[in-house]
């Protein structure tokens, strides 16, 4: 799969435009090349990754993982893949069926759900279980080998650069009074990281394999359980060796070739290092589930592979400039903008759904989570590379058969998405994510997304046509018709502001709005397939509750939320009523009057203390609808710790997330949507003011629905 994309990408030759013919078009690598990061100084928010969106490999100043200790607590130096997955013994043999709880909501029968439990026994031992495993791994340590003692303080004269345009790490800097140069680059179709060096020092790389930590969030490197696991060299030669390493039942392999004079070594359990004999040395690292790794592409090969890949990448999707605007704020949306692109195609456009932290280091076990899917990916598609998304989607159709069963053990119809999971669909027990239900419609929307980008292209509807039928099977099954009103709505359920309880919420607004929307879609692609429109979702679609508002005309957390503007747990968290309009469209349930006050009300009001990454760009979206752009531009930009980017473009949260994937993809949702528009709209640039300061210009971009 990644072959063929990459023989696609590197391909394609012809640059698609939608600006006016009368414009210069966007000097592309000039404005990749102005925002590559440089880096100084030893800055544990500032390393830096190569990648592919299968593996990533995020390094240190030296160009290499030298001081992962030193970065553990900032961007963690990691090495992972969508195939790296660990689970510990299960001596008790524990079922997921045990991790399961009975509620009832009120829809006539009983659900089980995979939840937590307070009380000491085999099903809080079952949940417990599942919700740590399995885990991702960390594939190991690639370092130079300095000495036991050495500091980064002894690491002097650092200039550092991410090349961008070609996907290549530069780094210098000076040891001992010995120059060090790195280059640095990943495979684009394989698990593999290149680096060349140049140092009459001849320091060794070592290769270091840690036990996983099974924490909730860290960079799952535990050193100290080297009885635990084992690595073995199964072949050598002169310039080659494969080590084996095996974890419990989880066993892979690396695959280490060097070109130049060099030998191999075991220093002690788990920990090599290969000492270089010359002042020019280059090696290759592949990491594989088996002992497979027969591509031998050179250092060389690898350089200039990446650099196809990504000048294609670059050249071949969407790009916007923000050169000719002179707001002061342009410049730091700009250098965000690019940055987002090549952090979510290194680290969110794999085979499965990304994980919140990408492939750098694990966050909820390393566990990926269905309802921060479109806030990664949307943007693949709004960007001209709907083909990245595609190659995620696809996994649904795997984990269907977990997704029939979990609708059919709460008694619905068709299939309902687990939220936190791993590439076997397991659904991992929560006492919150279980009740989530707006990961649901993601599917029809994204399926949407890849369809509007080529609705000449059968296979799409072909693909995903019985994912989106089953998706919406469910969603109609979930709602309960109130007969004393006449009404559908929605119950049972915690909504994306996760501040709100289940079984005290009735139709909450961005759940009620996304459930239009979609249903609408799943009735298009009915007839898409030359199928009949289903009546019975047609009836609901029209017959959904309106949005919730009170007596100031403002719309509620919830219809049950009537203290919204009274209660702190209704103003923290996800603003998630402005996702009603802006991550879609308008719609009969809502007056845009009353959004338009909602959204004042939350800009002046809103405890954004207590907020995340993609609420920014989130509320820019509603801005930009409700014909407020400079509103839009000031979400994008709030001062606000949540919203910052550091210098390797990673969206800062707190001291657990340094770094928030979905804050980045929400950014380039918005920007997107801020410059191209959405359905109906043909005003240019609509998300930007009009006083002649933001001169935006763009190409390649899709309009959102």
């Amino acid at each position: 799969m990644k072959n063929k994309l990459f023989t696609a990408l590197t391909a394609m030759c012809v640059m698609a435009s939608c600006t006016s013919p009368k414009e210069t078009p966007i000097d592309r690598e000039t404005l990749v090349h102005r925002n590559n990061p440089q880096i100084t100084a030893i800055d544990s928010l500032a390393s830096l990754s190569v990648g592919n969106g299968e593996f990533a490999f995020t390094v240190d100043a030296t160009g290499l993982q030298t001081f992962p200790n030193t970065y553990k607590m900032g961007v963690p130096l990691g090495t992972q893949s969508q195939w790296g997955w660990h689970s510990f013994d299960n001596p008790k043999n524990l079922k997921p069926e045990e991790a399961l709880k009975e509620y009832d909501f009120g829809r006539g029968h009983k659900e089980l759900y995979a939840t937590q439990f307070k009380e000491d026994g085999r099903a809080k031992d079952a949940a417990n279980w599942y919700r740590v495993n399995p885990h991702r791994l960390h594939l190991g340590i690639v370092g130079f080998e300095l000495g036991d003692n050495v500091t980064p303080q002894q690491i002097t004269d650092i200039k550092q650069e991410l090349d961008m345009w070609k996907g290549e790490i530069n780094s210098h800097f000076k040891f001992n009074g010995n120059d060090f140069n790195v280059k640095t680059v990943c495979h684009p179709s394989i698990d593999m990281i290149a680096a060349e060096i140049e140092s009459k020092a001849h320091a060794g790389i070592c290769f270091r394999f840690p036990y996983p930590t099974g924490g909730h969030c860290d960079d799952a490197c535990n050193w100290d359980a080297n009885d635990k696991h084992s690595t073995t060299i199964v072949s050598q030669d002169k310039q080659s060796a494969v080590l084996k390493h095996q974890l419990d039942a989880t066993t892979y392999y690396v695959t280490v070739r060097w070109e130049g004079n060099a030998e191999l070594k075991e220093k002690q359990k788990n920990y090599f290092v290969l000492t270089p004999q010359d002042d020019k040395f280059a090696f290759t690292c592949t990491f594989t589930p088996e002992n497979n790794a027969t591509n031998a592409a050179t250092v060389a090969e690898t350089q200039k592979a990446s650099a196809e890949y990504w000048k294609a990448f670059w050249t071949n999707g969407a790009a916007v400039d923000f050169s000719e605007c002179t707001d002061p704020r342009a410049k730091e949306l700009e250098r965000r903008v690019v940055l987002s692109q090549y952090l979510l195609a290194i680290q969110c456009a794999g085979s499965t759904p990304p994980q919140e932290t990408g492939l750098t280091y694990n966050s909820w076990y390393g566990k990926f989570h269905l309802e921060m899917i479109w806030w990664h990916q949307a943007q693949f598609a709004l960007w001209n590379r709907a083909e990245l998304l595609d190659r995620t989607l696809g996994w649904y159709e795997s984990v269907e058969p977990v997704a029939r069963e979990i609708a059919k053990r709460q008694g619905f119809d068709g299939v309902r998405w687990m939220k936190m999971t791993d590439p076997s669909g397991t659904e991992a027990p929560s006492k919150v994510g279980s009740f989530l239900i707006w990961q649901q419609p993601h599917l029809i929307y994204l399926a949407e997304l890849l369809y509007r980008n080529n609705p000449d292209d059968k296979k799409i509807l072909e693909k995903y046509g019985d994912l989106v039928q089953k998706t919406a099977e469910f969603m109609y099954s979930f709602a309960s018709y109130d007969t004393l009103n006449g009404r559908y709505i929605l119950k049972g359920a915690i909504p994306a502001q996760e501040t709100l309880r289940a079984a005290e919420t009735v139709n909450p607004p961005f759940e009620l709005s996304y459930w239009h929307y979609a249903m609408q879609v799943a009735q298009d692609w009915r007839e898409r397939r030359g199928m009949q429109r289903n009546l019975q979702w047609d009836e609901m679609i029209d017959k959904l509750s309106p949005l919730a508002y009170n007596e100031d005309k403002l719309y509620l957390a919830a219809e049950t939320a009537t203290d919204t503007y009274k209660d702190i747990r209704f103003t923290s968290d996800h603003m998630a009523v402005l996702g009603a309009v802006g991550i879609l469209p308008m719609n009969k349930l809502i007056r845009e009057e009353y959004m338009k006050n909602t959204l004042n009300w939350i800009w002046d009001n809103w405890n954004w203390g207590k907020t995340w990454g993609w609420d920014y760009p989130m509320t820019a979206m509603n801005a930009a609808r409700m014909g407020e752009p400079e509103k839009a531009v000031g979400a994008l930009l709030m001062n606000k710790r949540t919203n910052t980017y550091l210098v390797n473009g990673h969206n800062y949260q707190d001291g657990r997330l340094r770094l928030y994937l979905p804050g980045n993809g929400g950014l380039l949702t918005a920007v997107a949507m801020m410059c191209a528009g959405w359905d109906g709209c043909t005003e240019k640039n609509p998300g930007f003011p009009k006083d002649g300061t933001w001169n935006v210009k763009w190409e390649g971009l899709k309009p959102m629905p």
